[in-house]
């Protein structure tokens, strides 16, 4: 039997809050699943012609599936999400540590497109306040060799081997790019970025009263040069790497409603971006910040595109230094206005599983601003050396 592909589109993305991993974090007292619940519902919310039969899936990245993570999540959020009502929904669980939802959204665009499904919500979740990277893992005793060394095992450390590595990429490069992230995002919340994305979520404070957060907690407009030279390093003596010019350590969760372009017009619902191609990519894993270069690459010949044709540009900020290194080997300069206009996981923060989605929400409401902009990308980097990349058209022009 013979079958012609779907176009693969997205009609909405939405965020909870990102709040600061530990004791001090907005969501200390808010389960993982109850982040993912937040954006599951409102998704449907938004799009009152979905009816809960009309989803096919629930992929759900999640990076550590242990404690209130594990459970097949999932298929858990729209059970938790509309009790009996939910039974019909299946869901899994996938990991690609910081690709997570990114993956969730290019398998279940795969899915789409072969006609197995016709609307699918991916999203991802990570609480590293109460599971915090490498929690109740057992390596195997062979891993650190496989893997280059033991630095592969540290994110941090392995952006201080892109610093060794790469040492035209220096420390102060890092801090004025860390810089300009807290800048740009200081900017677009000021603006009103973030409401359209954001669905607030009510939380318990440490006093036990209730508050419906509605902000992020993560960004430091007041942030300065001077400020992020004062940094010690967190990773290694005499260092470059530091809380300032890496992303902090977050909780939160977001998703994406994709669907066949056919069934979202059916339902008299608009489609925003257009899934173009995908690609994955590995590296040594010592130096697994640079992932995200190969992995566009790749991206960019399936689609027979070049970066020149790409308006806007969506890269995960795990490190400052990384991503000078991916845009410098994508033939960018540090300031370039394409990349992360609105700042990025510097400032916002990084829930490992939910930054993919993130970017998506991300890009959608630039294309919504920017009809004149056709193509854009969101691309990450992964531990253990991987980088995942996706092209999108915008609907919009």
């Amino acid at each position: 039997m013979s079958r012609m592909l779907e176009e693969v589109v997205v009609v909405d993305s939405i965020r909870t809050p990102f709040g600061r991993a530990g004791e001090k974090g907005i969501f200390w007292k808010t389960r993982a699943e109850d982040l993912a619940v937040a954006v599951f519902k409102a998704l449907l919310e938004r799009n009152p012609s979905l009816d809960l039969s009309t989803i096919d899936d629930s992929i759900w990245g999640v990076t550590n599936q242990v404690r209130e993570q594990g459970g097949t999540l999932g298929r858990m959020v729209p059970i938790l999400a509309y009790g009996e009502k939910g039974w019909g929904i299946p869901g899994c669980s996938i990991d690609r540590m910081c690709a997570s939802s990114l993956t969730a959204v290019g398998f279940g665009a795969a899915m789409i497109a072969s006609g197995m499904a016709e609307c699918i919500i991916a999203g991802g979740v990570e609480h590293m306040g109460h599971l915090p990277m490498g929690f109740m893992r057992d390596l195997h005793p062979r891993a650190a060799e496989a893997l280059g060394d033991e630095t592969a095992l540290v994110m941090g450390q392995t952006a201080e081997n892109i610093h060794d590595r790469f040492p035209e990429f220096t420390r102060e490069m890092a801090d004025m790019y860390a810089f300009m992230s807290q800048q740009k995002a200081a900017k677009a919340i000021r603006a009103g970025k973030m409401r359209d994305m954001m669905v607030p979520v009510e939380v318990e404070l440490p006093d036990g009263t209730k508050a419906l957060i509605r902000e992020d907690q993560t960004p430091r407009p007041d942030t300065t040069l001077e400020k992020l030279a004062s940094l010690k390093p967190a990773f290694r003596e005499n260092g470059r790497v530091t809380a300032g010019n890496a992303c902090p350590l977050t909780d939160g969760a977001a998703a994406v409603l994709i669907m066949s372009e056919s069934r979202a017009r059916k339902l008299g619902l608009t489609p925003k971006m257009r899934f173009v191609t995908c690609a994955v990519a590995g590296v040594d894993p010592r130096i697994m910040g640079t992932a995200p270069v190969p992995a566009t690459q790749k991206a960019l010949a399936k689609a027979g595109l070049k970066m020149d044709d790409i308006d806007v540009i969506e890269i995960n900020e795990a490190f400052a230094v990384q991503v000078l290194y991916c845009l410098d080997r994508l033939g960018l300069t540090a300031d370039d206005p394409r990349v992360n206009m609105w700042g990025g996981a510097i400032a916002y923060g990084h829930p490992l599983a939910a930054s993919g989605a993130r970017l998506i929400a991300f890009l959608q409401r630039i294309f919504e601003e920017h009809p004149e902009y056709r193509y854009g990308i969101t691309t990450l980097c992964v531990g253990r050396g991987q980088g995942y990349t996706v092209i999108w058209e915008n609907l919009l022009r």
